[in-house]
């Protein structure tokens, strides 16, 4: 039986994380949200002191292994996703701006990217799967059926990430977020493997001037037509 699998890509602050959580309630499929592997994965080796041997040989065997060993679990509710590590709630450390920034060197690593791969494909199982990130559509489920790209202008992604920062206690200022989201989107968009853009085939929607209940609406629609 063809499992159904649902797309969400977009770069960093567009709301992927919260609207494919809804999806997966929605439609009670399988949760990948393939930013918090590359999440993790940066935070772990951040803490092996490996993140700034990426280059090294010796260290990227270790890294792999790293990746390819990494325990966990996604679980999905209204409020958006919770992500464990090795049984523990690590949902409010790995999304800080800083994990962010790991985050997004160890996407820029190909060995890296290969060794997540595979554990984002094993994902795909019934009743379905949503999957969110940068290069779903485009890289890890090319045959998926439905295709979303969910982009924002920077600066509207910047106001979201400062009210969710100061939410959760921290001290922010939109012009670090601001300068933080165009860094990220330049290194994204110009990474030689897999880089940020949206599939050919892929339902566009600009969330700038929209709320989450509008975005969601739109998905539905294109989701059960597609």
């Amino acid at each position: 039986m063809t499992i159904h699998i649902i797309t969400i890509d977009g770069p960093s602050g567009s709301g992927k994380g919260t609207l494919a959580a809804r999806l997966a309630e929605h439609y009670a499929y399988r949760l990948l949200d393939s930013g918090a592997l590359y999440r993790l994965l940066g935070l772990s080796l951040f803490q092996h002191n490996l993140l700034d041997n990426l280059t090294d040989e010796a260290a990227l065997k270790q890294c792999v292994t790293i990746a390819l060993n990494l325990d966990i679990e996604f679980k999905s509710n209204s409020q958006g996703t919770q992500v464990f590590l090795d049984g523990q709630d690590v949902s409010q450390q790995i999304r800080t701006e800083q994990v962010g920034e790991y985050a997004s060197k160890v996407a820029a690593i190909p060995e890296l990217r290969q060794a997540l791969f595979e554990r984002q494909r094993a994902f795909a199982q019934q009743p379905g799967l949503v999957a969110d990130g940068r290069d779903m559509a485009t890289s890890i489920f090319p045959e998926a059926q439905s295709k979303i790209y969910l982009t924002a202008s920077a600066e509207s992604r910047a106001e979201r990430r400062v009210k969710q920062l100061q939410a959760m206690g921290h001290d922010v200022k939109i012009s670090g977020i601001l300068a933080n989201i165009e860094a990220r989107d330049k290194r994204d968009m110009e990474r030689s493997v897999a880089p940020l853009k949206p599939a050919v085939d892929a339902y566009m929607i600009d969330s700038s001037d929209l709320s989450i209940d509008d975005v969601f609406e739109l998905m539905i629609r294109y989701i059960d037509r597609s």
